[in-house]
């Protein structure tokens, strides 16, 4: 892949520049290899519609559109890079991630090639789909067997549509049998389902559609600064006011404690192994993570919190409660308190 002329510039340059003045193709890229490769999944399932794919500002499938959006960041390394220091990670960085992720949009562009949602049995098997968004907070059921498991937070639960998405998603995989994975599972009625659906449309080009027209999705017309700005504020409205009982409990070295430190100097030498452990085992975006324990940090000064240097069960009782605070805000978009 050519470098061009803006990948050498300054993270702050960079940022001054439209996306859409990046002249980024997905032609060429790492990308395109993986995109044949679900096209050939398809074909292997003798289906032959192949889902136009496009570069956008995040992963979607625009209503009533049978076209994929792979974010803008992935076409280039450089954007991955400045990706991965605003946001702390890259969604789709890897060529299994984006596989996982490209394979569950084909879904949602199938349901708009194909009108087979308003199929009673559809229905029946998933609910009634509906144009209204994801929500951004639902509360799963983690030991659930009614759903797959395909990406990260149960997403099948949160809807419908994304419950057919992620089923299809595991249905294409290759080489993987769902029907020993889910035996046993109400989740594999819905899967038999899949392949009973899609062995219906084998051969069968799909129905007219309105076309894909540029201007209608034109998310790209932004400086890189507005961009990340708009999603660092996506996190924001998330975060309240911490709980100082629940800090002066974890941080309660008496003064005249032998070799005690500041607590928020403590956070800082170890924040960067409780960010990746937290959010490793939550599957909470990392920079959310990030942002919650410079909450900690800042309030941990404010309020002078000291820490016994030498306790081994300080990080235990520190990720515990971080944890904690992360999986509230899974189930209910909140930080709450832990009590």
């Amino acid at each position: 892949m050519d470098s061009p002329d803006w990948s050498s510039l300054s993270d702050d340059e960079l940022q001054e520049k439209k996306i859409s003045q990046l002249g980024l193709r997905l032609e060429g890229t790492k990308l395109q290899p993986l995109i044949q490769q679900l096209y050939d999944e398809l074909s292997q399932k003798g289906l032959v519609f192949h889902p136009p794919c496009h570069i956008g500002d995040e992963w979607f499938v625009p209503v009533g559109i049978p076209a994929i959006f792979t974010p803008f960041f992935l076409a280039h390394d450089r954007l991955r890079q400045l990706e991965r220091k605003i946001i702390f990670e890259v969604e789709g960085d890897t060529p299994e991630a984006f596989m996982k992720l490209i394979r569950h949009e084909a879904a949602h562009a199938y349901t708009y090639a194909y009108p087979f949602v308003r199929k009673r049995k559809w229905q029946q098997v998933f609910g009634k789909s509906s144009s209204e968004e994801t929500p951004s907070f639902y509360r799963p059921r983690p030991y659930s067997r009614s759903y797959v498991v395909h990406l990260d937070d149960w997403y099948a639960q949160s809807h419908p549509d994304e419950d057919f998405s992620e089923t299809f998603a595991v249905w294409l995989t290759p080489g993987f049998d769902w029907r020993a994975r889910y035996h046993g599972w109400p989740a594999l009625r819905k899967l038999e389902y899949v392949d009973e659906l899609m062995r219906s449309l084998a051969g069968q080009p799909p129905l007219p559609v309105p076309a894909y027209r540029v201007a209608d999705y034109d998310c790209l017309n932004v400086k890189l600064k507005t961009y990340y700005a708009r999603k660092r504020k996506e996190y924001e409205p998330s975060f309240p006011d911490f709980y100082d009982q629940d800090l002066r409990q974890l941080f309660d070295a008496i003064p005249d404690d032998p070799g005690r430190v500041q607590a928020s100097a403590y956070l800082r030498r170890h924040r960067r192994d409780l960010e990746k452990a937290v959010s490793r085992w939550t599957n909470e975006n990392q920079y959310r993570v990030h942002q919650l324990l410079a909450r900690l940090i800042d309030r941990c000064d404010q309020l002078g919190l000291k820490i016994k240097s030498s306790d081994p069960q300080q990080t235990l009782q520190v990720a515990a409660y971080i944890t904690t605070l992360v999986m509230n805000h899974l189930f209910t978009g909140k930080f709450k308190r832990t009590k």
